[in-house]
């Protein structure tokens, strides 16, 4: 697979993509929440390069420290699991793309508490309901012509987890992450995938850049549309 496209070509253009990034913020109350280490770096990148390739892209990104986006990319920004899932599904229809980079939690408390909770010896148990599940709910009202992409982040039994999710969520295509990989996975300007495409092709990169591996990601995209 070549590594780039000349951009002169912009392989997306007249292409819509829907991407997401970043966590997902849970309140507990009105100071504390559930999160976690995500960071929207390689979210932010894919957005960035299918800009560059020509694509109209709109950007749904969680509560991130300050990353440069291209100002041709429409910004939509939430803070929980909800507002990330009510934004992506209202927009999914009119897309051609998707591509859900975002860590949204899985769980997220029951009950909000509407003051602090006070700090006592007494055990706090906190119960919590699951959240939408964005790439699930996609895949069933996917529509032929529209190309469904999600993320996996693994720590064990990676190719035969990410390709169940590929097959369970009807994704037409799945970037596997392994949190045993150094210089991958959260926080780090680096990542190390693998992609595993609707016709069960498995692709393996070495460890990039994630601007690199956007590239690596967008082409592969480009390769399926084709």
């Amino acid at each position: 697979m070549k590594d780039t496209f000349p951009l002169k070509s912009e392989p997306l253009k007249g292409k819509y993509l829907l991407i997401n990034a970043g966590p997902t913020r849970e309140n507990i109350d009105p100071v504390r929440f559930i999160s976690n280490h995500s960071t929207g770096k390689m979210g932010v990148a894919i957005a960035n390069a299918a800009a560059a390739y020509g694509a109209h892209v709109t950007l749904v990104l969680g509560p991130v420290n300050q990353l440069t986006v291209s100002p041709a990319i429409e910004v939509i920004k939430v803070i929980s699991a909800a507002e990330m899932a009510k934004e992506c599904l209202s927009r999914f229809p009119e897309c051609d793309i998707a591509i859900l980079a975002a860590a949204v939690a899985d769980y997220t408390p029951e009950k909000v508490a509407d003051a602090k909770i006070k700090k006592s010896d007494d055990e706090l148990v906190i119960k919590l309901i699951p959240t939408a599940d964005i790439a699930s709910e996609m895949g069933k009202i996917k529509k032929p012509d529209q190309l469904l992409v999600g993320f996996a982040l693994e720590t064990d039994n990676e190719i035969r987890n990410a390709a169940g999710k590929l097959q369970s969520k009807h994704l037409d295509l799945i970037i596997l992450n392994s949190l045993r990989d150094e210089g991958a996975g959260f926080g780090y300007d680096t990542n190390r995938i693998t992609m595993i495409d609707r016709n069960n092709n498995i692709d393996k990169f070495e460890l990039k850049s994630k601007e690199e591996v956007a590239l690596d990601i967008l082409n592969k995209i480009v390769l399926l549309i084709q």
